[in-house]
């Protein structure tokens, strides 16, 4: 029902299905928990040796009684970090997502504020998040298009942490062994994340990863029947994306793209580059031939910083039924001008609305 596919390197689209609808993201929204997780890990406020105490609110609602993906951990004792990490990446154990989330965040309720802090803060614009496990809940809701966007952000941000979507088992208190749910980590695909997740009302869906050479894909689908379809469907995607593809080159690393106009600066115009070069992936059979346009709330005002992200090149190509959004940036400083100049800039767009 939903899904999207993208060349996590190329920041390209690939395929994507009704990918800006919100829906209930069940387990998978427990990566934006992690993210929180990562975050304080990296920060050095918390340490992977801690221990957190299971609260009788988390086992109940999410250890043994609740009768939901746990890890067990049992009433009152102490969990190490590191151990609710892998019950929640390896068993996706509500109890380990809800012990974290009290541990962090005083409160399941104060963590899920920082859970929704953060996801504005790295650009999840139409997630909203009601608890750290993806239980069923009402206004609790992403898009396979933020669920990518988080897995990508999971992966570029928090290196040292991702190896904990690809373990294979998980052995806790000598008396369990959990095995991964993700069924792709156990294939040869070389898929090495993230999460599944199921609810009722949402179907079968999973976000996965996966790497050939120096090619990465990530991919998210929902709304599937059943855990068999969850599986095969993902895996005829990634293996598509991976054989059906090949880069074009569009821009070479600095090379001007165009320009943007100026307000108040010592120059009109600001030359439009990318980060480094501009790579289009598209169907291995393409012609190349691409169109695209340019757009930016302009003029843009000066001071203006070279790096500075002021515009966005979307692309389509003839093959491809998404459009590609990739980021523009100042090619060079742009000081302000005088009080003169401003006020000469100020009738331009009063007289003509800066068509120059």
């Amino acid at each position: 029902q939903n899904a999207i596919l993208l060349d996590s390197g190329a920041d390209l689209v690939l395929y994507e299905k009704n990918a800006d609808t919100r829906i209930p993201p069940a387990s998978m929204s427990k990566l934006m928990t992690l993210a929180v997780v990562f975050r304080e890990l990296k920060a050095g406020r918390i340490k992977l040796d801690d221990t957190f105490k299971v609260s009788e609110h988390a086992w109940r609602t999410g250890g043994a009684p609740s009768g939901t993906a746990a890890m067990f951990a049992p009433l009152g004792d102490e969990i190490t970090v590191e151990d609710l990490i892998q019950g929640v990446t390896v068993q996706s154990a509500n109890d380990g997502a809800l012990i974290l989330a009290e541990g962090i965040g005083g409160t399941e309720q104060g963590f899920v504020k920082m859970m929704n802090d953060y996801a504005k803060q790295i650009g999840l614009t139409q997630s909203t998040f009601m608890n750290p496990t993806g239980l069923e809940a009402e206004g609790h809701l992403m898009t396979a298009r933020d669920l990518a966007t988080l897995a990508k952000f999971l992966i570029e941000t928090y290196p040292e942490y991702y190896h904990y979507f690809s373990q294979k088992e998980f052995r806790y208190r000598d008396k369990f062994t959990f095995r991964n749910r993700n069924p792709l980590v156990w294939s040869d695909i070389g898929v090495d994340g993230l999460k599944t997740g199921y609810l009722k009302e949402a179907g079968y869906g999973l976000v996965s990863s996966a790497k050939r050479g120096d090619q990465r894909l990530i991919l998210v689908v929902t709304g599937l029947p059943d855990k068999g379809d969850r599986e095969s469907e993902s895996r005829r995607m990634l293996e598509w994306g991976f054989k059906s593809f090949r880069p074009f080159r569009l821009f070479d690393d600095g090379q001007q793209i165009s320009e943007a106009l100026v307000w108040g600066g010592e120059k009109h115009y600001v030359p439009l580059v990318g980060n480094g070069a501009i790579d289009l992936l598209l169907p291995a059979s393409a012609t190349g031939a691409v169109s695209g346009e340019i757009v930016y709330d302009g003029p843009i005002k000066a001071p203006i910083k070279k790096g500075d992200q002021i515009a966005t090149l979307k692309v389509k190509a003839a093959e491809l039924e998404a459009v590609n959004e990739i980021p523009l940036y100042a090619g060079e400083d742009i000081n302000s001008s005088n009080f003169a100049m401003r006020g000469i800039d100020s009738l331009l767009v009063l007289a003509f609305g800066w068509l120059l």
